[in-house]
């Protein structure tokens, strides 16, 4: 009798841990980065003795593609990773001369700034999610994870504020990165008199839908 008692708890703990496991599985959704409705904007300031005389770029960087692996039980369980084509950042023109356009871009690209043939995809993944305030379907997360751009790879930490929507959700938010921290040192122009500041902002707002 001892024999077949131990026998059915030993099935029992068994039956209760693929339950565990299997609503463990069903909690997880998948979601896909939607490219066309996210947007991400750095903009790359000016500094200098005659940071009058420069301008400020702005850069769009479009997604190439990124996955959301969402917890809706626990989001601390969620993780993220997005990823970019380094030679699809564009400079916008807005607030600098049309004519500049054209070489603030190649410069951009070129060896001396992201370096996009050695190294073509920027990447971000995260490692820990925590809440720091919820309100229904509102929610505000600190996201650490790594920042892989220029062949560095960095930890960065940045707020997200999440809309969570049956089917899909919505991440905005912003984060500081500086260049030199990634092995690269911001352009010059005028003896030194005008460059680019080493931080640069970006803005972001990410769409990820059920696949």
């Amino acid at each position: 009798m001892k024999i077949f008692s131990d026998r059915l708890l030993l099935l029992a703990i068994a039956t209760v841990a693929a339950c565990v496991a299997g609503l463990a599985a069903q909690a997880t959704e998948r979601l896909a980065i939607d490219p066309a409705a996210s947007t991400v904007t750095l903009q790359a300031g000016k500094s200098g003795a005659l940071s009058f005389a420069g301008h400020s770029h702005e850069i769009v960087a479009p997604v190439s593609d990124g996955e959301i692996a969402l917890d809706r039980l626990d989001i601390s369980r969620s993780r993220i990773s997005i990823r970019f084509d380094a030679k699809a950042l564009k400079v916008t023109g807005k607030g600098e001369p049309a004519g500049d356009v054209a070489e603030v871009q190649q410069v951009m690209l070129s060896d001396r700034v992201l370096g996009v043939q050695r190294f073509p995809v920027i990447s971000f993944t995260s490692r820990t999610i925590s809440v720091t305030k919820r309100s229904g379907d509102r929610i505000t997360l600190q996201v650490a994870g790594d920042l892989a751009l220029h062949g560095v790879t960095r930890p960065l930490t940045l707020p997200v504020n999440v809309q969570l929507m049956p089917d899909q959700i919505r991440a905005d938010g912003s984060a500081v990165v500086r260049q030199t921290e990634f092995g690269m040192q911001p352009v010059k122009a005028g003896g030194g008199a005008v460059r680019v500041k080493d931080e640069v902002g970006v803005m972001f707002s990410v769409v990820a839908r059920r696949q």
